[in-house]
């Protein structure tokens, strides 16, 4: 089971790109709270989380995606979501996290 990219990198925009993977559970979260948090010391000011794979979102991984959101705010780095399925999208509205996030 691929929960996350090591493709992950800083672009030259200081932007980097985080693969959330096909289930965003406790331990894929915790996967892309550590690569975030890594990006962030790096001096990364734009996040990009891809969820181009990934099917579903627990509560658990909701959870943590708001931490990692805090914590680029406490950065000061912008946080996106890409390639979000709808339904994912819907469950992200629904619970708030769109008012944090930009969704592409």
């Amino acid at each position: 089971m691929k929960t996350t990219s090591t493709n992950a990198g800083i672009l030259p925009s200081r932007q980097a790109v985080v693969y959330a993977g096909d289930y965003l559970n406790k331990l894929a979260g915790e996967q892309i709270e550590r690569e975030c948090r890594i990006r962030l010391q790096e001096g990364c000011d734009e996040l990009v989380v891809n969820f181009s794979q990934t099917e579903l979102v627990n509560s658990i991984g909701v959870s943590i995606l708001l931490g990692i959101i805090d914590s680029a705010s406490n950065k000061g780095a912008k946080i996106v979501f890409s390639d979000v399925k709808q339904e994912t999208a819907e469950l992200f509205d629904i619970l708030g996290v769109t008012k944090h996030v930009d969704i592409q």
